[in-house]
């Protein structure tokens, strides 16, 4: 039975467009005045000794899925997809002369696109070749995106003798309806298919991506979606809601948006994922994950050291991620990079010896406390004020607006403020970016700049 509070949030809170705030400040802050100038003198600038964390981009698929808001295309030519490989080479040796003698790597993530739409010669000889280059951490976690439609027996195999130990499987719903309406279908046994290959070569430690707010979505198909999955042995999953901004991703407009379900409707399919997985016995992880009480997740939020970056929430305790691949963000103690976009550009950065650095921000004094702020309550659904401003050197009276700020949310019971604490009600765990905007200096409200908050 479903125990977990009901909600009486206003609705216009659901409708707001508030940031994923997977970084502080937003990519909505990147601008051009960060370059690779700017980026090899922070990588020059790095702790030997830290640990550091890559994020892998690979841009391509075999087919578009109408609901995909990543930075891939279509792409059936082997050849081209065996050239990337090589660039992604190259530009990890470029890395490697910008970046003093490097800590151990305590992470890398493979993500898409689809990953494993490279031979698994070229995913091996990625791999290999950042190991060369860096040292890896004995526990590292290495983790790979995967199309349930596409692995085959041999990058499984290729997977494993790579020392991938995590793989992140992008469900979304299974209904056929669904899947049809998104031009991803995926039948059941497709995804059985996959678990089995990937249980059989020793990965079992296996998350799975779903959405909500898909066209012809209903509730029950979530519930339904996301017990197939934990039947099928899952330790870890992320629900997601559609974000419909066809004027920015054009292969959007496929979808009919009268067929999409209203606010109230997303948010009880938010809500019945969270009943699902509660029912399981499973653990909420800040306000879209979910974990098995035994999974590292669970464990990290338990111990007040889950952390939040641009896959999301994370066990990852770096606080340098290096990204690699067209469009990669990264992470440095000075500031955001992002690479360029557009491959043609990107490819021809890397063939002329440059990293491919193209906007980023650069972060501020205040940022870096607000950053703290924000990320704590994102991570932990509260936050001292007081204590934080006070670790750097500040008054907490320098969030008295923001507190004033959030007095309309405390009156529509999405958060309580005692003192400087700011705790999320339990009713309000998927209304958190709302909270957090009020404490980003740089937010603005602007439809269609961020995804809605739920």
């Amino acid at each position: 039975m479903n125990t977990l509070p009901r909600t009486t949030i206003p609705m216009a809170y659901a409708l707001e467009t508030v940031p994923r705030y997977t970084s502080y400040p937003t990519a909505a802050q990147f601008d051009t005045h960060i370059d690779e100038g700017v980026c090899r003198d922070w990588l020059g600038a790095l702790d030997p000794a830290a640990p550091l964390s890559f994020y892998v981009h690979v841009p391509y698929c075999r087919a578009l899925c109408w609901y995909c808001g990543c930075h891939t295309s279509v792409l059936n030519d082997d050849a081209r997809i065996a050239r990337y490989a090589r660039r992604l080479m190259r530009e990890t040796e470029l890395l490697a002369e910008a970046t003093p003698t490097a800590g151990p790597v305590a992470h890398l993530h493979f993500g898409g696109g689809t990953p494993t739409i490279l031979a698994s010669e070229d995913f091996a000889a990625v791999i290999d070749r950042i190991r060369e280059l860096f040292p890896f951490a004995p526990n590292a976690e290495i983790a790979v995106e995967i199309d349930p439609r596409t692995l085959e027996p041999e990058m499984a195999c290729a997977l494993a003798q790579a020392g991938v130990n995590r793989v992140s499987l992008g469900i979304q719903d299974m209904d056929p309806q669904v899947q049809k309406l998104v031009n991803r279908v995926q039948p059941l046994e497709d995804v059985v298919r996959t678990m089995d290959l990937l249980r059989n070569v020793g990965i079992t430690r296996v998350n799975a991506d779903f959405i909500y707010g898909l066209p012809k979505q209903t509730a029950a198909h979530v519930r339904k979606s996301i017990r197939t999955m934990l039947d099928l042995g899952i330790d870890r999953a992320a629900v997601f809601g559609y974000a419909h901004v066809p004027w920015f991703k054009k292969h959007q407009n496929a979808i009919d948006a009268d067929l999409l379900p209203g606010a109230g409707e997303r948010l009880e399919q938010a809500r019945a994922a969270e009943a699902a997985f509660a029912e399981a016995g499973w653990e909420a992880i800040g306000f879209d994950h979910y974990a098995h009480p035994d999974d590292a997740m669970a464990q990290a939020a338990r111990a007040g050291t889950l952390r939040r970056n641009f896959q999301g929430y994370t066990t990852d305790g770096a606080d340098t991620l290096i990204g690699i691949g067209a469009s990669s963000i990264g992470a440095l103690p000075q500031g955001y990079v992002q690479n360029e976009p557009h491959l043609g550009k990107w490819a021809k950065s890397i063939d002329a010896g440059h990293l491919p650095v193209v906007r980023g921000v650069s972060v501020t004094a205040d940022d870096h406390l607000r950053r703290e702020v924000i990320m704590q309550l994102m991570a932990a659904l509260e936050v001292d004020l007081a204590e934080m401003a006070r670790a750097y050197g500040h008054e907490p009276a320098m969030f008295d607006a923001a507190l004033m700020a959030l007095e309309s949310l405390v009156a529509d019971g999405l958060c309580r403020i005692e003192g400087y604490r700011i705790r999320v009600t339990p009713q309000a765990r998927f209304f958190v970016r709302n909270v957090a905007a009020r404490l980003d200096a740089h937010w603005e409200p602007s439809p269609g700049r961020h995804s809605l908050a739920v």
